[in-house]
């Protein structure tokens, strides 16, 4: 009787420790995930934190915000590509910090922070390019950087997107057809994120003026689609 009953028992012990050994393999792999994870928000978070106290400490030095901005501008970009080329790799993890702490920096002295995301993304896409990175990718990490940081000051976030993501394909018509249109696709999901969060205000931009409700008056006026509606429901 004894061994009848162990017999289950082992077999039920070797079922549960599969089930054991899977589900740790998934835990193990959950926290090594997380825990790298929250590494790389504390690199981005201090990326931001130093690029931004360094764009704004070198704008209050110069004493001349309007004129001096892009200069820095490209200069801290090129410090950030130089650094990626010496390590060999990084460079589109640390585009969006970079992006995100030149806005901030340049609001920080109360910059002009719109023309400031043209030249950044424009910068960055180019710096790409020399330095064989992925340009789509780069694009894509810049203009959320750009964006990211608009919001947290409040800033206009519709007209900042139009123009990194216009400066973004700028940038890559200088390197070729084939990096306008990767640059082009990678940034499709962004101009419809902010037309989200902006409540659809491009659209709006494109149709402004009387021209809108023109276009819909024209759609009512013809009335193929009512009548056939009318034969379905009859």
């Amino acid at each position: 009787m004894k061994q009848k009953q162990e017999v289950p028992h082992e077999t039920e012990g070797v079922g549960m420790s599969k089930e054991e050994s899977i589900g740790k393999a998934g835990s193990a792999v959950k926290e090594g995930v997380t825990s790298s994870l929250k590494g790389i928000n504390e690199i981005e978070a201090d990326i931001v934190s130093l690029v931004r106290s360094t764009v704004s400490n070198a704008l209050r030095a110069t004493g001349s915000v309007a004129n001096e901005t892009v200069s820095i501008t490209k200069d801290v970009l090129k410090g950030a590509i130089q650094a990626t080329e010496e390590v060999g790799t990084g460079l589109i993890l640390s585009t969006k910090s970079v992006a995100k702490g030149v806005i901030m920096g340049v609001s920080d002295v109360g910059g002009d922070i719109i023309s400031v995301a043209s030249q950044t993304v424009k910068g960055a896409v180019k710096g790409a390019a020399e330095v064989g990175a992925d340009v789509a990718m780069v694009a894509r990490r810049s203009v959320d950087g750009v964006i990211e940081a608009t919001k947290e000051i409040g800033g206009n976030v519709e007209e900042v997107a139009k123009v990194a993501v216009g400066g973004a394909i700028e940038a890559a018509g200088t390197i070729g057809n084939t990096a306008v249109r990767a640059v082009k696709d990678m940034l499709v999901g962004v101009v419809e994120g902010v037309k989200e969060i902006a409540g659809a205000a491009l659209p709006r931009a494109s149709h402004a003026g009387p021209s809108a409700p023109a276009t819909k008056a024209s759609e009512t006026e013809e009335h193929p689609e009512p009548t056939r509606r009318g034969k379905k429901g009859a």
